[in-house]
This record gives C-alpha cells, structure tokens and sequence, in this order.
C-alpha cells in the first residue's frame, strides 16, 4: 500500500479514473459553495440542504477519487455507482440549451467507466488479502 511519501502504483487508466472523479468532485463541491452563497430567505430550507448536499457528495467523490489513485479496493463500488448515476442526469439534461452539459457530464462518466473496467484497473483493485500478508 503507497504512503504518503510513495508515488501511487496505480496503472494509468486507474489514474485517469481518479483524476475525473476528483474533478467531479471539486465541481460538485464549487456548487455547493454556489448554492450556499446565492442562499434567499424564500428557499432557506431549500438552499441550505441542497448546498449541504452538494458539499457532502463532492467531498465524498474526493475520497473516492483518493482511494481509486492509491487503488483502494473499497473505491470501486462507490465509482461506478457515482457514474451510473452522473449516466442518468446526463439524460436527464439531454435537449434544448443542456445539450452541452450533457454531453460533457456522459463523457465524463464513460471516461471513468471504462478506465475502471480495463483489465489493468480491475487487477489493481482485486481484493486480495494475502496482496500485502505473504504466507510464511
């Protein structure tokens, strides 16, 4: 397992996976700051769960994120379920003036789909419990 000091041993595509996750998360987390600021005192309620929200989605694609670049076994899940998800509002947003946010946001999620999926990637992330305990 990479400490801090350790360069990740992460395969490239598992790298790029990462990377897009954290930059999911970060935009996701910008928003919440957004929504939070442009708060009213008609939607108070509204706003402020929705800035929460936002805020605690984008710092847990940044975990996520972190676990795929030091190829945490856990991150996998998380991973392709945050795309799956992110796939359907990209559907979601599909037509009219979204069209773009649509087409980046399903780039974005099949980006990481794929990179998670190619056989490097899932050989990193194999839960394998004699991996880092040799037997004697």
């Amino acid at each position: 397992m990479p400490t801090e000091s350790t360069p990740s041993t992460a395969p490239r595509p598992l790298k790029l996976a990462s990377a897009v996750v954290a930059g999911e998360g970060l935009v996701v987390a910008v928003l919440g700051i957004v929504e939070g600021i442009t708060i009213s005192d008609e939607r108070l309620t509204l706003g402020l769960t929705t800035a929460v929200f936002l805020l605690l989605y984008g710092g847990a694609l940044l975990l996520v994120a972190r676990g795929l670049f030091r190829t945490s076994t856990w991150s996998r899940g998380p991973a392709v379920f945050a795309q799956l998800i992110q796939l359907g509002v990209a559907w979601s947003f599909w037509g009219g003036s979204t069209t773009a946010v649509s087409v980046v946001l399903g780039i974005a999620a099949v980006v990481v789909l794929v990179a998670l999926f190619q056989k490097v990637s899932m050989e990193a992330l194999v839960d394998d419990p004699t991996k880092d305990h040799p037997v004697l």
